[in-house]
């Protein structure tokens, strides 16, 4: 199958390194989105919502138990791989920001992580190839970051990272307004763009994608991925996936 033409009339390079940029400078201020703060504070009982969700999705992860040799992509500031370093064996942590891998590396420390070897490797993932297998390969809300027309070449990376029967799992955002912040509109659910907004006023735009579980699973099986998809209330879609054949 091949990859499908942009849906936007924004040159795909120009975009990516917009997309780049906005999360080098919104380094500092990303988990105030993931704690519910300042302009992501959506009032206590959708907040309360958001919290028993993330839950929900971290019992999923500890069910699927990510051990061995780990490879987390886009692994941002850090949130899930404090949680992935509880089972792997060793974690290598991919991002195109140093600012989020340093947020990520005190993040990790402070949490008083198992003593396993944590690479990190500085790098953007539409041109990154990676220099070993793993066994598991982990990415959370980033799948939604990757514009249509490199889904497939995106998901071919996987293939490469992965050891024989390696495993895949990965976590993402659901279409909810009261999933960003409070003065950001979201566009159109069909949209594969959006404009973001950093706290001193400054936009960029990105990709954004909204996927729904049936079609995103039917697209992974044609491209020969058995993969389970699940989703909480609001908030999130999390699935696992399997190379067949």
């Amino acid at each position: 199958m091949q990859d499908e033409p942009m849906k936007n009339n924004i040159p795909t390079p120009s975009l990516l390194s917009e997309q780049i940029a906005y999360y080098r400078e919104r380094a500092s201020e990303y988990d105030e989105w993931f704690l519910r703060l300042g302009r992501y504070d959506h009032g206590a009982e959708q907040n309360r919502r958001w919290f028993a969700e993330v839950e929900q999705v971290r019992q999923a992860l500890a069910q699927f138990a990510p051990t061995g040799q780990v490879l987390e992509l886009a692994g941002g500031t850090g949130w899930w791989t404090q949680e992935l370093a509880r089972y792997a064996d060793s974690l290598t942590v991919v991002d195109s920001s140093l600012e989020t891998m340093a947020i990520s590396n005190a993040r990790l420390t402070r949490a008083n992580a198992r003593a396993i070897p944590v690479r990190y490797v500085e790098a953007d993932l539409f041109s990154w190839q990676p220099d070993r297998q793993y066994d598991v390969v982990f990415f959370s809300f980033w799948l939604s970051h990757v514009p249509p027309e490199r889904f497939v070449s995106f998901w071919d990376l996987v293939r490469s990272c992965l050891a024989p029967n390696g495993r895949v799992f990965f976590v993402d955002s659901r279409y909810s307004q009261t999933g960003t912040a409070a003065d950001q509109q979201l566009e159109g659910e069909q949209a594969t763009t959006m404009e973001r907004r950093l706290n001193d006023g400054r936009t960029f735009r990105i990709v954004k994608v909204f996927y729904r579980p049936d079609d995103l699973q039917a697209r992974l099986a044609e491209l020969g991925w058995g993969a389970q998809i699940e989703t909480t209330p609001t908030f999130f879609l999390y699935g696992q996936a399997t190379r067949r054949g």
